[in-house]
């Protein structure tokens, strides 16, 4: 097939082949992700599925086939899949090694698949998480959950919204309230701080010194 080509356009060929490999790597990797997308939505509406598995599901899925693009464009590129599997194989040893000298990390993942099972909040929840004092604990409206953490959309007073990053161990660890309905807005921790202060530091009545 080349020698039917023009002269001038061989020294072209070892350009062009390996980046119409890597259009088509791409183009079939969005195609592949828009179908899985598209099945995971189906089985969700189909069983009734809870939002938390359709997020990690496509997750995943989106990470397979990432993950499986790059390492097709990447031999298109002219990497040897000796190297592929071995930096792969150096990067599973040493994340293993991290995964189980962070034991946090670990702890976060297991908590996260028994949320996943035992389902105590979900996604659009308002929750709280108690601490034992007398003040309000860390709350907000639940808008994202991961291996990790869970992401709280705290709204203040004045109108200002935060996002807190809940360990998911925690959950295991202190009471949770869920709430019904949207509870009132969050006070502004500089004026409950100051309103404790002035409490603590008011004299009661008819008291004095004891000496």
């Amino acid at each position: 097939m080349k020698q039917l080509l023009p002269i001038w356009t061989h020294q072209w060929l070892g350009v062009a082949l390996p980046a119409l490999k890597i259009v088509l790597v791409i183009l079939g990797a969005w195609l592949l992700r828009s179908l899985a997308v598209r099945l995971i939505r189906r089985l969700v509406a189909r069983y009734d599925l809870p939002r938390e598995v359709a997020i990690s599901a496509r997750k995943l899925a989106t990470f397979l086939i990432v993950s499986a693009a790059l390492l097709l464009v990447l031999e298109a590129l002219g990497v040897s899949g000796a190297v592929l599997w071995t930096a792969f194989t150096g990067f599973a040893a040493v994340a293993a090694v991290a995964f189980f000298a962070a034991w946090s990390v670990l702890s976060n993942i297991f908590c996260a698949v028994l949320m996943l099972i035992t389902r105590p909040f979900r996604l659009d929840d308002h929750i709280e998480v108690l601490d034992g004092s007398e003040g309000r604990g860390l709350g907000g409206q639940v808008v994202d959950m991961n291996l990790i953490c869970v992401i709280l959309r705290e709204t203040r007073e004045d109108g200002a919204v935060a996002h807190l990053r809940v360990p998911n161990s925690l959950f295991f660890q202190r009471i949770v309230r869920r709430w019904k309905q949207p509870p009132p807005p969050r006070p502004e921790p500089e004026a409950g701080t100051a309103r404790r202060r002035a409490t603590s530091n008011r004299p009661s009545a008819g008291g004095g010194s004891l000496f």
